[in-house]
């Protein structure tokens, strides 16, 4: 998961996103007025993922005002506005996820987060691809052996929401933070057949 620090105001966005893409986007230019998929895709640091495109937009200009931050979108190129409108984030308290949140979907979570310590105590099974040449199988495995997990906490209620992201990355602090990601089913067993639980696959978060 990456920390993101969001643009301060519109001048630094626009003059930030409107940026020309890679050196082979020899179609896309800087400064025109027109933020495409390819200059996103290039200040997010990624390059097919339009998921995780979209949650980057959204936390980077998460302390704009709704003025600065409505004069963003209309800045989107045709086809990014389709992809925005498509991946556009659902924002929710922990308490709320369970009812209200779609799995497969775009998901930004506000909350304190507390690692789970003892991997003894708690069982998860997620499911993973494995390629084998041009044949794609599915794995159950343990959710602790591929991510830290860590309940996120609301601060009014007490309640809390798994999140999950890569092992190796730095600890997250103990502090309200938001955390966007794409929401994923969470199995109790290996054998269950429909998932009785949910988690967030943690992309990016940004301080509060």
């Amino acid at each position: 998961m990456k920390r993101i620090e969001p643009f301060k105001n519109i001048d630094e966005a626009i003059g930030t996103l409107d940026n020309g893409g890679r050196f082979y986007n020899i179609l896309t230019k800087a400064d025109d007025g027109v933020i495409s998929p390819a200059e996103l895709g290039k200040v997010a640091g990624v390059f097919n993922d339009k998921q995780t495109m979209i949650l980057f937009l959204n936390l980077s200009i998460s302390k704009l005002d709704i003025i600065e931050r409505n004069r963003i979108v209309p800045s989107l190129s045709k086809d990014l506005q389709s992809i925005y409108s498509k991946y556009n984030p659902m924002e929710l308290l922990p308490s709320e996820v369970d009812h209200k949140g779609e799995l497969s979907s775009n998901t930004i979570i506000t909350g304190i987060p507390k690692k789970v310590i003892s991997q003894s105590d708690f069982k998860g099974f997620i499911m993973v691809p494995i390629v084998a040449g041009k044949v794609t199988t599915f794995s159950m495995i343990p959710i602790i052996e591929t991510y830290d997990v860590y309940e996120i906490i609301e601060e009014e209620s007490s309640e809390n929401f798994l999140i999950a992201h890569a092992k190796g990355s730095y600890k997250l602090p103990e502090k309200k933070i938001k955390v966007a990601g794409i929401l994923k089913e969470l199995k109790s067993k290996k054998d269950e057949k429909t998932a009785s639980k949910k988690y967030l696959e943690a992309v990016y978060y940004v301080d509060i």
